[in-house]
C-alpha cells in the first residue's frame, strides 16, 4: 500500500451510503459510538469473525478473510468467502486450481435491499479480484433475523458506484502538502433529518440532525445575521 494514501476500512463504504455525514463524522472527527442495532451486529458476526476455513460439500469456506485492494486504497476483511475449485478432488487452497470466489456478508434484519451492503459487498469483490486475479461477478448477503441470503450482481452500474464512493470518501480525508507541512482539514458534509433512519444511527445523538440541519430555524438565522 502507498505510504502516501491511507488505506480506507471496507465498512467505511456501508457507512456512506446510508448516510455522508455519518462517514465524515468517523473518517474525520473519529466518532464512535454504539446502539443496539451495532451491538445485534457484533453478535450475528460473532462465529464469521472468527478467522479459519472448513470445507463443506467441496466448497472451502473462508472466514473472517483478510482482503485489501491497492488500487483503490481499501482493506478489511470478509465475512465469508466460497471458494470453489476446478477439481473437485482437491481442496486446497491454490489459486492455480481456482475457479470462482464468492463474498458473504452478514447483516442484521430480514432479508431486504440496501444499496449500502450491495456496495460493501462489491468492494470486496473488487479486492478479491486484485487479489487474486479472478473474476467475482456476484456474492451474496445473509440476513440473520429471517436467515436467508439475498444474492447480489456486481454489475457495470454497482462497480461505478462503489468506486465512485471510495473517491468521493476520500475527499474528506485531511489533505496535506508536504512540503510545507500544511493541512486542509474538510469540511463536515451538512446535517439532513430523516424520520425513521436518523434514530436508528449509532452517531445520532452526536450529529444531532434536527438542531445542526441546514433547514433548521437556527442555522437560517444565522445566515441571515451574517449575510453580506
Amino acid at each position: 500500500m502507498s505510504q502516501e494514501r491511507e488505506a480506507l476500512p471496507l465498512s467505511l463504504l456501508n457507512d456512506y451510503f446510508y448516510c455522508p455525514r455519518r462517514a465524515a463524522l468517523k473518517v474525520v472527527e473519529g466518532w464512535r459510538s454504539a446502539n443496539e442495532h451495532t451491538e445485534r451486529g457484533d453478535i450475528v458476526h460473532e462465529h464469521s469473525d472468527l478467522a479459519g476455513y472448513e470445507v463443506v460439500k467441496g466448497v472451502m469456506l473462508l472466514r473472517a478473510l483478510p482482503v485489501f485492494s491497492e488500487r483503490l486504497g481499501l482493506s478489511g476483511k470478509c465475512d465469508i468467502v466460497e471458494a470453489e475449485f476446478r477439481s473437485a478432488s482437491n481442496v486446497k487452497f491454490e489459486i492455480s486450481n481456482l475457479k470462482s470466489l464468492k463474498p458473504v456478508e452478514f447483516k442484521v434484519g430480514c432479508r431486504r435491499e440496501f444499496e449500502n451492503d450491495d456496495a460493501q459487498l462489491c468492494a470486496q469483490a473488487l479486492c478479491l479480484e486484485e487479489m487474486f486475479n479472478v473474476s467475482v461477478p456476484r456474492g451474496a448477503v445473509f440476513h440473520a433475523q429471517s436467515k436467508r441470503r439475498r444474492d447480489v450482481e456486481f454489475n457495470a452500474a454497482l462497480r461505478g458506484r462503489t468506486e465512485q464512493a471510495v473517491t468521493e470518501l476520500r475527499a474528506f480525508l485531511p489533505q496535506s502538502e508536504m512540503s510545507d507541512l500544511r493541512f486542509e482539514i474538510p469540511k463536515l458534509p451538512p446535517a439532513r433529518y430523516i424520520a425513521g433512519r436518523c434514530e436508528e444511527c449509532s452517531l445520532f445523538e452526536i450529529c444531532l440532525p434536527k438542531a445542526t440541519g441546514a433547514d433548521n430555524r437556527a442555522e437560517r438565522l444565522t445566515r441571515e445575521l451574517f449575510q453580506i
